[in-house]
């Protein structure tokens, strides 16, 4: 089993990476597991509580659970994933069966920020991408997608997602085997990387 890690600030083109990824392997051959779906459980906080939670800070993930997942499927056993509500702020009750594969996608945030995390690692690659486009993808998908409002976005923006990108985001540059650029020129980094992981399947 090859685990990749796949970082980078909110809104610099993770997802599009993954894709472009996976657009070359067979669907049975790979499975892509969020960070996002490893919040904490805050079933025992308020709305008004959760809406204050720092969302963009290590703390804020459960990252025992993930490893432990992770160690679970390189072992051949099947997990459950969490499945997260950005609405509710909170874990829902359902999770998402994944079985093992020859490939598992990783991809988060913070998901280079935490040693034991990183160590499961086969491959670990940063995507990088200026901040204003970054603010703007953020502002389109949170609040098409995820309920917010202007206000609470740029709020957000302003007294956590910036300073967590500078503290804690941005410095995991430094652990990464690849730094893709998301732009129309990134094809050739995406070309090395399902090069690599092509070559470590056979």
């Amino acid at each position: 089993m090859l685990i990749i890690g796949i970082a980078g600030g909110t809104g610099s083109g993770k997802t599009t990476v993954v894709r472009q990824i996976m657009d070359e392997l067979k669907n049975e051959e790979v499975d892509v597991i969020s960070q996002d779906s490893y919040y904490q459980d805050t079933t025992h906080l308020s709305m008004e509580e959760r809406i204050k939670i720092n969302f963009d800070h290590p703390k804020s993930i459960d990252f025992d659970l993930l490893v432990s997942h992770l160690k679970e499927l390189r072992a051949g056993k099947t997990i459950e994933e969490p499945l997260y509500s950005f609405k509710e702020h909170n874990r829902t009750n359902e999770t998402r069966t994944i079985h093992p594969r020859k490939v598992i996608i990783v991809e988060g945030i913070l998901i280079l920020t935490h040693p034991d995390v990183r160590d499961m690692f086969d491959i670990k690659i940063y995507v990088h991408a200026d901040s204003d486009e970054r603010l703007i993808r953020r502002l389109k998908r949170d609040i098409n997608e995820r309920g917010r409002d202007l206000d609470e976005v740029l709020w957000r923006y302003q007294t956590t997602l910036k300073p967590m990108h500078q503290q804690f985001i941005e410095p995991t540059k430094e652990f990464a085997d690849i730094i893709i650029p998301t732009n129309r020129h990134n094809t050739v980094a995406v070309d090395i990387v399902q090069t690599i992981i092509k070559d470590r399947l056979s």
